[in-house]
């Protein structure tokens, strides 16, 4: 966890200010949130079997005015909540129909991100020609990140480099830039093998540059491969950046070579390149790994000294491991100090105690923390929901997951198809099939697709419960659902597989 924030974090690209455009909402007046509001509920409550032209009439009917910086927190919102990706995709069509009007570079990104996640590529190329046509200015580099980011998570290396290439039909210029940005995509998203072939493959066709190196240093694991690459990087002429050291840093860290980290620290001084945050959050890390948290705390107060303050995600680091240690009482401690600092928890510092009272079974203090947590107005993620809703049904609490659920609904946070897996089974354990068919149309409703075993599971019993109406009604509404988000793989790295958790499991 804390690995995968800092080789995103020590990377200053695009996609980070993208990201942080996303969670940072324009300055609406009270009437321009009304209508994002009333937009938003008409994409939410418009049936996926409905025909667009329901969409439109009714987008007419409200008398919204929409501006730009409406439709790009509508957007927003629907990306964040998962809605509907065939209905938000008419409304970006009704509106960009309109004559005279032009979408922003943010609402395009935006959009293309909500159909890579859903794989409604056909339509992600279908805009891109339409953009080129009708203002080719929004297709940016940004834009070829997340093209190549949705594409690269569920195909293989050889299609993301064919889309890469085929992406010079859009943007005005193939440059080192884009080529950064096949390489970010592929460190993330595939092997660093595979990674390292297509930089040897293609870099005589661009001029590899320091951000270049910096993205393949960041996706290392062993310090071997990282010192061969930060040689190479030398030998061209490049000069190391705070950012290169951050790369060598954090992955000594993770190879528990704790004296080199330190020696980088003494160097980046002594080349007036002062350690920064991220530097620091690595140093706590790693002395973890190696079972100091006692240590690891005081850098928090050493950093201070050099001018430099710990944010949420060093915090986090801090308190994960006492977290791994089970020593709660200073994890706790650590969250006051955070607060008393002006820093927020987010959904990550609760996960690192979700994941403890998961492995220890303890319920009662999950729902104490899940209450705070809403209490704190910092909605959870798939992963909060997963630790959640597993413990629930491994005691059958079967009012707690349909809080949770009710909550998920009713807020648009975590991943309905990862969750409502967990939910039907302890629905159907029970014998509880009101709420599996009251759960199954909520979900339909919001346009996610429940999977096709769950499905079989409800079916089976409804069929020996004689409801023959009811599996009807469900039968039709699951061959109407959209495209099903294939998420599974990811939720086998959030909770499934056990020993990816790190130090928690029994």
């Amino acid at each position: 966890m804390l690995q995968a924030r800092v080789s995103f974090r020590r990377i200053s690209t695009s996609i980070y200010f993208f990201s942080r455009r996303l969670t940072t909402a324009p300055n609406l007046d009270p009437n321009q949130n009304d209508a994002v509001e009333t937009v938003f509920r008409i994409i939410n409550s418009t049936s996926s079997s409905s025909s667009p032209s329901n969409l439109r009439n009714s987008l007419k009917s409200s008398g919204v005015f929409l501006s730009n910086d409406v439709i790009d927190e509508v957007l927003k919102r629907a990306r964040f909540s998962h809605a509907n990706p065939s209905q938000t995709l008419e409304f970006f069509r009704y509106a960009a129909a309109r004559k005279g009007f032009y979408h922003t570079a943010f609402s395009f990104d935006t959009m293309l991100y909500i159909l890579g996640r859903n794989r409604m590529f056909d339509h992600v190329w279908e805009l891109l020609i339409e953009a080129k046509k009708k203002d080719q200015s929004v297709i940016t580099q940004r834009t070829v990140m997340i093209v190549l980011a949705r594409i690269a998570k569920v195909c293989s290396v050889r299609k993301t480099v064919e889309s890469f290439k085929r992406l010079k039909k859009f943007v005005v210029k193939l440059d080192t830039d884009c080529f950064n940005a096949l390489l970010r995509t592929l460190c993330h998203e595939k092997s660093m093998t595979d990674t390292r072939n297509v930089y040897h493959g293609l870099k005589h066709n661009f001029r590899p540059n320091l951000q270049t190196f910096n993205i393949l240093l960041s996706g290392w694991k062993t310090p071997e491969d990282a010192e061969g690459f930060f040689k190479e990087m030398r030998e061209m002429g490049v000069e190391p950046d705070v950012v290169t050291y951050n790369s060598l840093v954090d992955v000594y860290c993770k190879g528990r070579e704790i004296e080199k980290a330190y020696k980088l620290l003494d160097e980046m001084r002594d080349r007036d390149l002062p350690p920064d945050v991220i530097t620091y959050t690595s140093i706590i890390g790693g002395l973890g790994l190696i079972g100091q948290p006692d240590k690891a705390r005081d850098v928090l107060k050493e950093m201070k000294e050099y001018g430099c303050y710990p944010d949420v995600p060093a915090y986090n680091a801090a308190i994960r491991n006492f977290c791994i240690a089970k020593r709660l009482g200073d994890a706790y401690s650590l969250v006051d100090e955070m607060e008393s600092k002006g820093l927020s928890p987010n959904a990550t510092t609760y996960n690192l105690f979700f994941r403890v009272f998961f492995w220890s079974n303890d319920l009662q203090s999950s729902w104490n923390m899940y209450r705070r947590m809403m209490a704190a107005g910092c909605l959870p993620n798939t992963q909060s929901c997963l630790f959640l809703i597993k413990l629930f049904k491994r005691q059958e609490k079967l009012e707690m997951a349909m809080q949770l659920w009710g909550d998920m609904v009713e807020k648009g946070f975590g991943s309905y198809t990862l969750v409502s897996d967990v939910l039907f089974d302890l629905l159907c354990d029970v014998g509880k099939l009101d709420e599996a068919e009251k759960c199954f149309l909520e979900m339909v409703e919001k346009g996610h697709k429940p999977s096709n075993v769950s499905f079989k599971r409800i079916k089976v019993l409804m069929e020996l419960a004689n409801r023959h109406e009811a599996l009807q009604n469900l039968t039709q509404k699951m061959a109407m659902c959209p495209l099903i988000r294939i998420v599974r793989r990811r939720s086998t790295r959030v909770i499934v597989n056990s020993k990816r958790l790190e130090g928690y499991a029994p």
